[in-house]
């Protein structure tokens, strides 16, 4: 078997690992505290670099619900551009008191650092 078919046939048993003990939820949850906050991410049609991420239910726990958001954003860059670093302008940094939140989701906005 070569290396290549090796490291394949290994990603794929870790991935269904994590699966199956609740730490991966097809790439769109993030578990804290014990419970699942879902999120999402939308790419600016006219910027690429640019993105809205989300995560909740903030009801549950805005910590939980700004940790998905910001996986989410993160996530996005990886896919979009290649790159983890992100220049967030409303993010996990941003005091919780200041933080947007609609439809019991916090919203941050960033963009992905080449």
């Amino acid at each position: 078997m070569s290396k290549v078919m090796m490291r394949i046939g290994l990603s794929i048993m870790a991935a269904a690992g994590l699966a199956g003990c609740g730490l991966v939820d097809n790439g769109t949850a993030v578990q804290y505290g014990g419970m699942t906050f879902k999120g999402a991410s939308e790419g600016n049609k006219a910027d690429r670099a640019q993105f809205v991420s989300t995560g909740g239910p903030v009801s549950a726990s805005i910590d939980g619900a700004s940790r998905a958001a910001a996986y989410q954003g993160t996530v996005y860059c990886i896919n979009v551009l290649g790159t983890s670093d992100v220049d967030w302008q409303i993010g996990p940094d941003t005091p919780q008191g200041q933080m947007p939140v609609a439809r019991d989701d916090v919203v941050f906005r960033g963009r992905c650092v080449e």
